[in-house]
């Protein structure tokens, strides 16, 4: 019985790979977190007794995760300038299905709801009438580098009448990509012009497992305005500054050191937006400075007059500069500012949106990703068919590896018992013309971790320092597949611009990654690595279950200790819920109506989730 179990596995997996092939083993997905907001002791929002007065404008320029307390009460809405595509300026706010603390709202819910909201203090609008001609208006962006919002992931305005009451005024269904659009609504219900009055951005969203991205920008109130008023007098940067470094992000400084000219990029650019409806002259200015105790001038100010047409984003260029710092000790930390900055001009109006900066980080690691995920990347798995995942990179001179840092996506079901080896190798074969793997190291038995430290990575310390020469080494993820050891979920981070670097094997060979974005995996190099804390799993706490058969055909049935229902979820390998109930041990589930293949089945009892089973429907 067990040989023919074997071989009835193998077939599916079989089918399943070939199946899923034609799609390709890799994809991108919904982040399920935020670590940014999870530590985040940000003080509780509070509102306002003294009502705001017009105009009322946000740009979020001045972004620090949450929005400004002085115009908005909540903290549920996620400030920031890399979840948007082409911003009108700086800075937007992201509603998304992830609360302030950057968790999914309700963990054991996939059904649409409420999630965040964004609601303005209150405004003072009892001097107005509808003569006034009151007009609110708002950019909004689906998807931006998130993840699509479904028809049902919709967005909402919602204005506060004079009663206390909340009334929508306008909505939007979820859609792809698509650029920022401009939305005019004019307020002339007298009931809305009163001493107290606010208004609220709000998502429905699927609430513990898509990030379904909603972008908000440019946000103004004023009276005096007409549906042709869609321009505002202001000129801003639309993005940060590009990196120093031509191909990572960051590296140690001894190894950009041994080869600049190689690592340098040709050109730092930023790009700046011409919100006006006229042509518009500008003075733009680039500077930097290393960031130590003499605060040394690497490049100083260099100013560039440029014409910016209207309605348009222009780019700005500087050539990198000379680098004239020597390594201190070989481990020391450098950091270079690089700083763009706007001459005053009427066009740049008032609004603080005439400096950026950038920092050009050394440091113990190599990376290319900026430190932020915008999306998950995952692999298709199967029970025998485990997989690896590699990303290639390079050194000047001779180092040691001692460790790894990971930024990990959360995942439904939870991968708090997925566990993985951490692998080094000098060569993939048929991989830049290696005809065999080369496995220097391999850190086993390593389990996924969330935002330890304050870049948000999880620390492994290898038990060995790996010394590597200089060249080429590869170093990344081996999972099993085995039990509910399938595909981890891996921060990515899809600003990155040029290659990934990244090859995986699901199939017994090594592929190319073909998705844009950087994997963010971090070899961590020269002195001594501490480790994140271990996640400690109280497996004595949760119920213990089972279900059987596995495979299944039509029925699927459901054991745990207990006479009171529990609440049971059943996923499939994109993790999204296909059947959902409640019920006792011993229950019967109908699973005919399933497609073939591979299945997740959670239950949730007295409060405890039980570790998720894997079965296979035939």
């Amino acid at each position: 019985m067990k040989r023919k179990t074997i071989i009835i596995y193998s077939a599916i997996a079989c089918l399943l790979l070939q199946v899923a092939g034609s799609y390709g083993q890799e994809h991108k997905g919904p982040l399920c977190w935020n670590p940014y907001l999870f530590n985040n002791n940000d003080n509780a929002p509070k509102l306002k007794t003294t009502a705001l007065t017009l105009p009322f404008f946000e740009d979020f320029t001045d972004y620090d995760l949450y929005p400004n307390h002085g115009r908005w009460v909540e903290n549920q809405v996620y400030i920031n300038n890399t979840m948007c595509v082409s911003p009108i300026s700086r800075g937007v706010a992201t509603l998304d299905a992830l609360n302030e603390k950057g968790l999914p709202w309700v963990y054991s819910n996939t059904d649409f709801a409420s999630a965040d909201s964004l609601t303005s203090q209150p405004i003072n609008l009892s001097p107005y009438t509808p003569a006034d001609s009151l007009y609110l208006s708002f950019f909004y962006q689906p998807q931006g580098n998130g993840y699509f919002p479904l028809a049902q992931d919709t967005l909402f305005v919602y204005m506060k009448v004079k009663y206390g009451d909340w009334v929508p005024v306008w909505r939007t269904p979820g859609t792809s990509l698509a650029p920022f659009k401009q939305i005019m609504i004019p307020i002339t219900d007298t009931l809305f012009l009163h001493s107290s009055f606010q208004f609220r951005f709000s998502n429905i969203a699927a609430l513990n497992w898509a990030d379904a991205i909603w972008n908000v920008d440019y946000v103004r109130l004023d009276i005096n305005r007409n549906m042709n008023d869609t321009a505002f007098n202001d000129i801003g940067f639309s993005s940060d500054p590009s990196f120093l470094l031509n191909d990572y992000t960051s590296m140690p400084y001894r190894q950009f050191y041994a080869y600049p000219v190689g690592e340098r990029t040709a050109f730092i650019v930023d790009s700046i937006n011409n919100n006006n409806k006229t042509l518009q002259p500008l003075s733009v200015g680039f500077s930097a400075r290393a960031l130590n105790s003499a605060s040394t001038v690497l490049r100083s100010p260099v100013m560039h007059n440029i014409t910016i047409p209207p309605a348009t984003i222009a780019s700005v260029s500087d050539s990198a500069y000379t680098i004239t710092i020597t390594p201190g000790g070989p481990y020391d930390k450098v950091v270079f500012e690089n700083k763009y900055f706007f001459q005053s001009t009427a066009a740049t109006g008032s609004i603080p949106n005439d400096t950026i900066i950038k920092n050009q980080v050394f440091d113990n690691y190599l990376a290319y990703d900026d430190g932020t995920a915008e999306q998950s990347y995952y692999l298709t798995l199967y029970p025998s068919l485990p997989g690896k995942l590699e990303v290639e990179y390079h050194l000047n001179i001779p180092d040691t590896m001692r460790g790894m840092a990971i930024y990990f996506g959360r995942q439904v079901p939870s991968s708090s018992y997925k566990l993985f080896d951490i692998e080094v190798y000098s060569a993939l074969s048929g991989i830049n013309g290696a005809t065999a793997d080369n496995v220097l190291y391999r850190q086993e038995a390593c389990s996924p971790g969330y935002a330890d430290t304050v870049n948000h990575f999880w620390v492994y310390k290898f038990d060995n320092p790996v010394a590597l020469p200089a060249g080429t080494f590869y170093t990344g993820a081996f999972m099993p597949a085995l039990s509910g050891d399938d595909s981890l979920y891996f921060g990515f981070d899809v600003n990155r611009v040029g290659g990934n670097h990244a090859y995986y094997n699901v199939a017994s060979a090594w592929v190319p990654s073909s998705l844009q974005g950087a994997i963010m995996m971090r070899p961590l190099l020269g002195q001594y690595v501490t480790a994140s804390s271990v996640p400690v799993v109280k497996e004595a706490v949760r119920p213990k279950w089972e279900v059987t058969p596995n495979p299944a055909q039509d029925k699927l049935n459901i054991y745990f200790p207990g006479d009171e229902k529990a609440a049971y979820r059943i996923t499939n390998i994109q993790g999204q819920t296909v059947l959902h109930g409640q019920a006792q041990s011993g229950t019967t589930i109908d699973i005919e109506g399933l497609k073939p293949g591979m299945y997740f089945v959670s239950i949730a009892l007295s409060g405890l989730s039980g570790i998720p089973q894997k079965f296979i429907k035939l």
